[in-house]
């Protein structure tokens, strides 16, 4: 994913009509699964053998290996392995997904499937595991834009008990960084720890190619990083020529309206998972809707995520 973007030539959309004639069957979303996951060679889920046979009676799976002789699917060694789902819905949650900038609850995605919302919430969590894979890994060529912002509730609004009384500023909060390739248009935003400079300046290094141009604002925590140039907000100031965050605040500020106008609510456990779907949906949305559908499905392939651990040390479940 790290192609230039392209220009503002119009994208294709997809209604939900015609959605509904493209997939009106389970048979055809398997076979438009199977078309993207495999190609034209199916392969083995467990082993990665291409020397596999169809079971006729289809049970109690439609493909059997020759190699390590188990059974499988198109859902095995995906984020759908172990899911009694129909392909179908998990083609609709997707669809609903990249066309919803601002993400989509699990309480709405059990009411327009028809899961309930516990299940809802566990597909959601997988299809987020399958966006991460749609932000780049490699170094930024630059110039690159790099901004850091908090998540979580205000203070003033929780109980007493809750309260940490540190004082003005971000208290109780969740730190995310992030860097946009102004070549490319890609986003990558990650939850740290801190804003300090070890951390702030780390990410940066990580993350661009040595030297690479940077444009931050005047937070201190990036002063002494190379071939940097930084606004200074805390004057009025947004932009001086081509120095200025304006890409990724554009990027934080989508994020925020997901927060508060989707999920009212992102754990702390789980934040990671949010910020991979904004910074991947967000890196395809050039492109027309079948391919960015295309794109999630293929990067479904090689995860897994199981219930137990989402749920690990939590007492309920959010949005």
């Amino acid at each position: 994913m790290t192609q230039k973007a392209p220009g503002k030539a119009h994208r294709k959309g997809i209604t939900l009509m015609e959605l509904s004639e493209r997939f009106p069957t389970e048979e055809s979303a398997v076979e438009w699964f199977e078309a993207v996951v495999w190609g034209d060679q199916r392969t083995c889920g467990h082993c990665d053998s291409t020397n596999t046979y169809e079971i006729k009676s289809g049970k109690p799976m439609p493909y059997r290996c020759r190699e390590c002789k188990r059974y499988f699917s198109v859902k095995t060694g995906t984020v759908m392995a172990g899911s009694p789902l129909p392909v179908r819905k998990w083609v609709y949650a997707i669809y609903l997904d990249v066309t919803s900038l601002k993400g989509v609850s699990s309480m709405k995605l059990h009411r327009d499937i028809g899961v309930c919302q516990k299940t809802a919430w566990f597909m959601q969590q997988r299809l987020r595991e399958a966006f991460s894979g749609l932000v780049p890994e490699g170094e930024m060529a630059g110039p690159i834009e790099v901004d850091e912002t908090y998540i979580g509730g205000k203070e003033r609004n929780k109980h007493a008990s809750k309260r940490q009384n540190l004082g003005r500023g971000p208290v109780g909060k969740a730190a995310i960084v992030g860097a946009r390739d102004r070549e490319t248009g890609q986003v990558v935003a990650r939850v740290v720890p801190n804003t300090q400079a070890a951390t702030l300046q780390g990410f940066v290094e990580e993350r661009r190619v040595p030297n690479a141009p940077v444009y931050t604002d005047g937070a201190t925590a990036y002063d002494g990083l190379a071939n940097r140039e930084a606004v200074s907000h805390s004057v009025g100031e947004y932009v001086r020529g081509e120095a200025h965050t304006n890409g990724m605040e554009s990027f934080w500020a989508m994020l925020k309206r997901g927060y508060h106008g989707t999920y009212h609510r992102m754990s702390f456990k789980h934040l990671q998972r949010y910020v991979a779907e904004f910074a991947g949906r967000h890196n395809i949305r050039e492109m027309d809707t079948i391919d960015q559908m295309i794109h999630v499905a293929a990067a479904m392939v090689g995860r897994r995520l199981m219930y137990q651990d989402l749920v690990a040390g939590e007492r309920g479940v959010a949005t």
